[in-house]
C-alpha cells in the first residue's frame, strides 16, 4: 500500500518520554514522515552522512483499510487494515537542535515497516512490541502502556485529517531507543504478527 502520509505519535510512552527528559504531553503529539521514507523487510537503513547520533525507535505500525473521518473510538478497529511491525528511524542530535522534526525524521529510508496483518480474533489490547539490535533485546513496550490508545489515536487524528486507505500511523515507541551503527541489524516484532528486519548501512557519496 502507498501513503498518502504517515502519520506519527511522539511521547506515546511515559517512559520514553522521560529517558529523553520531555514531559508527557496532554493531548498526542503528532507529526508526519513523508512516504519516501518508506523501506521494506529487508531493505536498508541507510545513514545519512554527517547527521550525527541516529537511533531505532520500535513502534506498532497501524495501516488504515478504510476512509477515516471523525471516527469515533468504537469505530476505530474497523478503519484498519491492519498492524505492522515499524521502525521510525530517528537522527537524535538533529531533533534536538530543531523544533520542527521533519529532517530529523523524515530521511530516505528511516521508516521500514511491515505488510499488514489483519486484527481480527487478536488481544489487540496485549499488543507488544520487541526491539533487539544484532539479536540482543533493547526494547520492550505494550500497547497497555500506551498514554493515548490506538483507538483513540485513530479517532483523535482522524477529528483533524482525514485517514486514507493506506496512510499509516506510527503509534510511539516505549523506552529503550538507541544509536545504529554500520552493520547492525535491528529487528521490531510484535509477537503474533510479525518481525521486521533491516540491515543498517552508511550512505556513500
Amino acid at each position: 500500500m502507498k501513503p498518502t502520509k504517515i502519520v506519527c505519535v511522539g511521547r506515546n510512552y511515559a517512559a520514553h518520554a522521560r529517558e529523553l527528559g520531555n514531559e508527557v504531553p496532554d493531548e498526542p503529539l503528532l507529526f508526519f514522515k513523508p512516504p519516501s521514507t518508506l523501506v521494506e523487510p529487508g531493505e536498508s537503513i541507510v545513514l545519512p552522512t554527517g547527521l550525527g547520533r541516529v537511533d531505532f525507535e520500535g513502534e506498532i505500525g497501524v495501516w488504515i483499510g478504510r476512509r477515516a473521518r471523525r471516527v469515533g473510538v468504537d469505530q476505530a478497529w474497523a478503519c484498519t487494515a491492519g498492524v505492522a511491525p515499524l521502525n521510525d528511524v530517528t537522527a537524535r542530535e538533529l531533533q534536538r537542535r530543531e523544533k520542527q522534526w521533519a529532517r530529523a525524521k523524515g530521511c530516505d529510508t528511516f521508516c521500514p515497516v511491515g505488510a499488514p496483518v489483519p486484527v481480527a480474533e487478536r488481544d489487540l489490547p496485549g499488543l507488544e512490541v520487541i526491539t533487539r539490535v544484532n539479536g540482543v533485546v533493547r526494547q520492550h513496550g505494550r500497547a497497555a502502556d500506551m498514554v493515548f490508545s490506538i483507538p483513540f489515536l485513530i479517532a483523535h487524528i482522524s477529528a483533524y485529517m482525514t485517514l486514507e486507505p493506506g496512510d499509516l500511523i506510527a503509534t510511539g515507541t516505549p523506552d529503550g531507543v538507541g544509536p545504529l551503527a554500520p552493520g547492525d541489524e535491528v529487528e521490531v516484532e510484535i509477537p503474533g504478527v510479525g518481525r521486521l528486519l533491516n540491515p543498517v548501512v552508511v550512505d556513500e557519496p
